[in-house]
């Protein structure tokens, strides 16, 4: 996924886009405000999401914000260190998607990302009769939750699917663990880790391609498109 990163302090910026990079994301950093709007010009690279920065040297975040929504629908995750309800009320009813908190934990960020992109996907999808993700010979009915591999309907449960669309949405990025329960199964980590190791081994067994979701040692799972 491509993300823009707007954020003034560059040491910062660094260490979250190498965090980012990590996981996956083609990151792009605009230093202010006016950097943020030019690369989101419509004939510029699109984005998956926008990571705001509220305190920019040129101009107020929440400004930049209402900019930004006015020119695309790209998700919009609120940085700051403005903890205050008002605030965060302000941000959203400027168009921002979610708003996150300084400090805060890079997996929160991380889960945050994806949860915004995911919503984004849905809602584009929603009473679309052709939504289909295709990764080599894989190919995901989205709407009617069907799978074939090399046209053969390959029956899964309903985790199983789930499990599957979750990670073929964002192919190449890892998934962490707690984010994977979290969205699948709607619960937290503790007791589900066996339950979720359990479904890989099964998708990886019925689709007969056990290189496609590569475990990622200590963090989580990915999903690996395979060649046409």
């Amino acid at each position: 996924m491509r993300l823009l990163l707007v954020e003034d302090d560059n040491h910062v910026a660094a260490a979250l886009s190498a965090v980012l990079a990590r996981h996956g994301f083609d990151v792009t950093h605009a230093r202010n405000g006016e950097e943020a709007l030019q690369a989101l010009v419509p004939e510029g690279p699109g984005f998956g999401v926008v990571l705001l920065d509220l305190g920019l040297p040129d101009q107020d975040g929440y400004e930049v914000c209402g900019k930004i929504r006015k020119r695309t629908s790209t998700p919009v995750i609120m940085v700051t260190a403005r903890s205050d309800v008002r605030s965060r009320i302000h941000g959203l009813n400027l168009g921002a998607d979610d708003y996150v908190v300084k400090p805060y934990d890079t997996g929160e960020l991380l889960a945050r990302i994806h949860a915004v992109s995911r919503r984004t996907v849905h809602e584009d999808t929603t009473g679309s009769t052709e939504v289909a993700l295709r990764l080599g010979p894989v190919h995901i009915e989205l709407p009617t939750r069907q799978v074939t591999v090399d046209g053969s309907v390959v029956q899964l449960t309903r985790k199983e699917f789930d499990l599957l669309a979750l990670l073929a949405q964002r192919p190449g990025v890892v998934f962490r663990r707690e984010q994977i329960i979290s969205e699948v199964w709607r619960t937290s980590w503790e007791g589900t880790g066996r339950t979720l190791e359990v479904h890989v081994a099964s998708l990886r067994a019925k689709l007969r391609m056990p290189a496609l979701i590569e475990t990622v040692r200590g963090v989580g799972y990915r999903l690996v498109a395979p060649a046409a």
